[in-house]
């Protein structure tokens, strides 16, 4: 039996890690670059603003306006599993402290505005994603038109150059998983 040689497993890992990150900044900059023309500018800096939370407010406050008191339970589910999310994806950038791709990368274009200092993982798109999950556990008639305000969300932050592709999937992973475990800590407390 042979012994597996750890400096030829540091190397390969090594390797592996050189080669994602490359990728992952080389589609930063290449979806960035859409950001040149001004009317994707635009509509993606509109589309991260109503991102930054007005979207989503505006929708709970809808729904309870529209629903009346039957949207108190989703509503209050929304908002619990959005603050869990700021706690973690905080805590996660004040850790990680991975720069913003802008300030990195000169072929990267800030187009949009930061909210803070740090791009690991991408709150908005975390918290589109657990919004939006936990919507659809209460209305899933609602997921065709909310599932692509969702989707571009996540791709403004990479557009307007505030974050990676992978800080949009982790963000995203996250989302999708405390909305998952926030339905799951409900139902077993029925």
């Amino acid at each position: 039996m042979q012994l597996i040689n750890r400096n030829k497993i540091r190397h390969i890992h090594h390797g592996c890690i050189e080669y994602m990150v490359g990728l992952d900044t080389t589609l930063c900059v290449q979806i960035n670059r859409s950001s040149k023309n001004n009317a994707i500018k635009s509509i993606f800096r509109i589309i991260s603003r109503l991102g930054d939370g007005v979207f989503w407010y505006s929708l709970m406050a809808l729904m309870l306006i529209s629903y009346g008191d039957s949207a108190i339970n989703p509503v209050l589910h929304m908002l619990s599993a959005g603050l869990l999310g700021t706690l973690i994806y905080k805590w996660l950038k004040s850790t990680t402290l991975r720069p913003r791709p802008y300030e990195v990368h000169q072929d990267v274009w800030l187009t949009g505005r930061p909210l803070d200092k740090f791009s690991f993982p991408s709150g908005h798109t975390l918290h589109a994603v657990v919004f939006t999950t936990v919507l659809g556990f209460y209305y899933p008639l609602l997921m065709c038109a909310i599932i692509p305000f969702t989707i571009l969300v996540g791709l403004s932050r990479v557009i307007l150059g505030l974050h990676y592709p992978s800080d949009v999937l982790v963000g995203a992973g996250i989302g999708y998983s405390l909305a998952y475990l926030s339905q799951y800590l409900i139902y077993i407390a029925h």
